[in-house]
């Protein structure tokens, strides 16, 4: 293995590991001070919640919840970085950014904290980016999303009042829109031999 796939393989992981990085550095500040940052979270529809926007991911309940959202966020995003490269720092802004601002507008009134939005987001992403491209590799990432994460796609409706399921279907629908609007940027589609047929018989 050269220098240049170490480079390339911690690339993969480096966002990833410091998002984590970051929700734990913060749980265990408000550990050891005896704090809260609750209050930093999203809270729909008020100018000051939307500081939440940029703090509440990093913001969790307790270490179960911080737990149960860590690890998703380490191979979903490290999925992300493996088949977008150049462009996922792109598309992993977007999806942060666009997922805080739809829950701003339509979740209720409550203080909303965790990256399950961002979880939800990447999950969509990458499943969607593997149902509109003929990229087979992608394609089979988007079964193991769907096989691993299933169950989350349960959590966009309004089964439990506990969970903001709004924080949910605002990552769930960013990632739709997002594949959608680069499907013609990232891993190159697959053409099958009948259409690189019709492209020779195009150009001849």
């Amino acid at each position: 293995m050269n220098n240049s796939d170490i480079k390339f393989n911690i690339n993969i992981f480096y966002i990833p590991i410091l998002f984590v990085f970051l929700m734990w550095g913060v749980k265990i500040y408000e550990i050891i001070y005896n704090i809260s940052f609750v209050s930093y979270g999203v809270f729909p529809k008020e100018l000051k919640g939307l500081r939440g926007v940029l703090f509440s991911p990093f913001i969790h309940k307790d270490i179960y919840h911080l737990v149960n959202n860590s690890y998703p966020i380490l191979i979903l995003g490290s999925i992300l970085f493996f088949f977008y490269k150049k462009i996922a720092r792109q598309i992993f802004f977007w999806l942060f950014f666009t997922t805080g601002l739809w829950l701003w507008s339509i979740g209720r009134p409550s203080l909303h904290i965790g990256a399950s939005g961002i979880i939800y987001a990447l999950a969509s992403f990458i499943f969607v980016s593997g149902l509109i491209r003929k990229n087979p590799k992608l394609s089979a990432v988007s079964l193991i999303v769907v096989f691993l994460y299933g169950g989350l796609f349960w959590g966009v409706l309004p089964i439990d009042i506990e969970i903001s399921w709004e924080g949910h279907l605002s990552g769930f629908l960013a990632g739709i829109l997002i594949a959608i609007f680069y499907k013609k940027e990232g891993p190159p589609d697959k053409k099958y031999e009948w259409e690189i047929e019709e492209d020779l018989e195009t150009h001849l």
